[in-house]
């Protein structure tokens, strides 16, 4: 992954290439929240820029708690974090800006050249729960530490996407827009549904660690069910861990949280045990044995330099006086004509420009819009079918406002987890923590989707239920009850309240493989149709 170009990904058609003033210069990668961009500050910093997906920026629980955690992450300072530098939660798109590490993850590094020696686990380890201490202080829970949002730097390694994390005092691990945590990296409590606290960050620091040393997750591998059945029911195996790290990796695995070592506690443990190198500052001796050659970081994109045309200049033969100043006369005549012209050229240039990319734009939304929203009647969108060049279409008289259309409006609840704990209600609030809402999930012999007020039905057309589409699987088969054992990632299941309103409830994961697990739970995005 040294390789410039494996790096960084060359942008595509349908990436903006600026983004609130930051130009952006390539792709680095996507996840759940949407696109991470390279750029530069204004001096030239690198800085990596993530761009939130239009579903979620469309979604008011999402942005609700985005702009939380951003307030919260602006206060995290610390030297092994990559620093939150910008973010503008109401632009369009919102995002973020946190400062590029150039280097490896620790996924990326292990599986390049292997576990890491001990006394590199023990400088990881160190600086990692430095950062976790400033990550707690500013009121976050990190929630998905694991190898890949661990960055190693040439001087140490740096934890990311603690921007997106869950605030502290918030006890349901189901945070909008989010995935529910990595399997093999989940805590106990987070894999059962429980509260996730300062200590989940530990489990997953000593999990992280182990990876580090062992070249594989602790807890092995497998279905993501079996994973969480181990790290739920069973003592980690840390007879194949070195020894010198077993003491340290097993109190930060303690299955109670109240028994795990705070961050500052396994600073202080690895700090000990490095002894004098700790004080002489031999860690990035050490990390550049493991992090390799230091990756090249591609240079700022240029602003768009205005094109300027030199007159033509040709000589010309001596004139008489009279003969000059008709000639003046017509030459300025020739400029202004030109001139005029050239403006109108112009004009015509970039209002065909500016009409190409604000029909580029509007195809695109169209096409990663999952769901319809509230439809806004605009004078640019009743003239966009039928335009001419160079021309703008006006009416004589002012044209009567549309009636208001009584089309139900789709509101948008991403990420809603579904276990034997909670429910879910077609009415807000949606998200029950307890068994009162619609919908219920049931496992016994078998695990379904119950409710005593409204029907469900599986949609098995085209991907991408509409409403009309879903009218239309409730018209055929309705149920109150539905069997998941066909359910997948990706499938959809339209749900009918009695007051009319109608739902879609798209599965992102379902762990069902083992009922009597504890761990059993469908997630997935929900969409209402609210009734006029």
């Amino acid at each position: 992954m040294d390789d410039v170009t494996e790096v960084f990904q060359t942008l595509e058609a349908d990436d903006p290439l600026l983004v609130a003033g930051y130009r952006l210069a390539a792709r680095i990668g996507s996840g759940g929240m949407g696109r991470v961009y390279l750029s530069h500050t204004p001096g030239g910093r690198p800085v990596a820029i993530k761009v939130v997906r239009p579903e979620l920026a469309d979604a008011p629980a999402f942005m609700h708690r985005f702009r939380r955690e951003i307030k919260a992450a602006r206060r995290v300072r610390g030297a092994y974090t990559a620093e939150l530098i910008d973010a503008d939660a109401d632009g369009a798109p919102p995002w973020l800006a946190t400062l590029y590490v150039p280097g490896p993850s620790l996924a990326e590094a292990v599986e390049r050249s292997g576990p890491l020696p001990v006394p590199a686990v023990l400088w990881l380890v160190a600086g990692v729960a430095e950062a976790l201490q400033a990550i707690h202080e500013a009121g976050i829970v990190h929630r998905d530490l694991k190898p890949s949002n661990v960055l190693l730097a040439s001087d140490g390694p740096r934890v990311i996407d603690f921007g997106i994390s869950l605030a502290s005092g918030v006890t349901s691990h189901t945070e909008t827009g989010a995935t529910i945590g990595t399997p093999a990296y989940m805590a106990p409590e987070q894999a059962s549904a429980g509260e996730l606290t300062a200590a989940t960050d530990v489990f997953a620091l000593g999990q992280t660690a182990a990876f580090a040393a062992l070249g594989e997750p602790l807890y092995g591998g497998g279905p993501s069910v079996s994973v969480l059945y181990r790290i739920v029911h069973c003592a980690p195996d840390l007879s194949r861990l070195p020894a010198a790290l077993r003491p340290l990796i097993a109190r930060c695995l303690a299955a109670d949280p109240q028994d795990r070592a705070t961050p500052a506690e396994v600073v202080a443990w690895c700090r000990q045990r490095l002894g004098r190198d700790a004080d002489a500052g031999a860690g990035p001796a050490v990390w550049r044995e493991v992090t390799g050659p230091e990756r090249t970081v591609p240079g700022p994109v240029p602003d768009p330099t205005p094109v300027r045309t030199l007159p033509l200049v040709r000589r010309r033969r001596p004139t008489a006086p009279a003969e000059r100043r008709r000639s003046g006369r017509r030459r300025t005549a020739l400029v202004t004509a030109a001139a005029v012209t050239a403006g109108a050229l112009l004009l015509t240039g970039l209002t065909w420009t500016v009409m190409d990319a604000a029909d580029r734009i509007r195809d695109r939304e169209a096409a990663s819009s999952r769901t319809p929203g509230p439809q806004a009647s605009s004078p640019s969108a009743s003239a966009g079918g039928g335009r001419t060049a160079g021309k703008v279409r006006r009416s004589a008289t002012p044209t009567p406002s549309a009636t208001p259309s009584r089309t139900p409006q789709a509101v948008a609840y991403p990420w809603q987890m579904l276990s034997e704990k909670n429910s879910l209600s077609i009415k807000e609030p949606v998200e029950r923590k307890n068994r009162t809402g619609d919908i219920r999930f049931v496992c016994g012999r078998t695990c379904s989707l119950e409710s005593t007020t409204s029907v469900m039905s599986m949609h098995v057309g085209k991907p991408g239920a509409t409403l009309e589409a879903c009218r239309t699987d409730l018209d055929i088969a309705p149920s109150r009850r539905l069997t998941l054992t066909l359910v997948a990632a990706g499938s959809e299941i339209c749900v009918k309240h009695p007051t009319g309103d109608i739902a879609l409830f798209v599965v992102q994961v379902k762990s069902t493989a083992l009922p009597d697990s504890g761990v059993s739970f469908l997630a997935g995005d929900l969409t209402v149709w609210r009734a006029p």
